[in-house]
């Protein structure tokens, strides 16, 4: 899950036009967070977001795939982002959004247990 510099670079500055990002080095990727909720991860030079019923539709509508460290068997909640929308800020500050509010949800959720 090896993440180039330039990479990281490229996605962190895409995505700090329009949130604070930061950026935490994890099992070989990356984890992204927005203020304390963790919404985003780089893998292998690819960005993942974080989904629920919400927002997978518009991953799935794209041809998407989750995140799938162990292989086939296991997805996570997590969805391959097009590179379309990570090219486009206004795109991009629209999905974000979207991930981050999933993010902010199933923290408070954790929070209520």
């Amino acid at each position: 899950m090896a993440v180039t510099p330039s990479y990281q670079s490229f996605v962190v500055e895409q995505l700090e036009h329009f949130a604070l990002i930061t950026a935490k080095s994890m099992f070989g990727g990356v984890g992204l967070y927005a203020d304390e909720y963790f919404f985003a991860l780089i893998a292998d030079d690819q960005l993942y977001f974080k989904v629920d019923d919400t927002n997978r539709p518009d991953f799935e509508a794209a041809g998407m795939e989750p995140f799938r460290p162990y292989g086939d068997d296991h997805a996570m909640k997590y969805y391959e982002v097009p590179i379309e929308v990570l090219e486009d800020v206004d795109a991009l500050r629209v999905w974000a959004t979207k991930a981050i509010d999933v993010a902010r949800r199933a923290k408070k959720r954790k929070k209520r247990r």
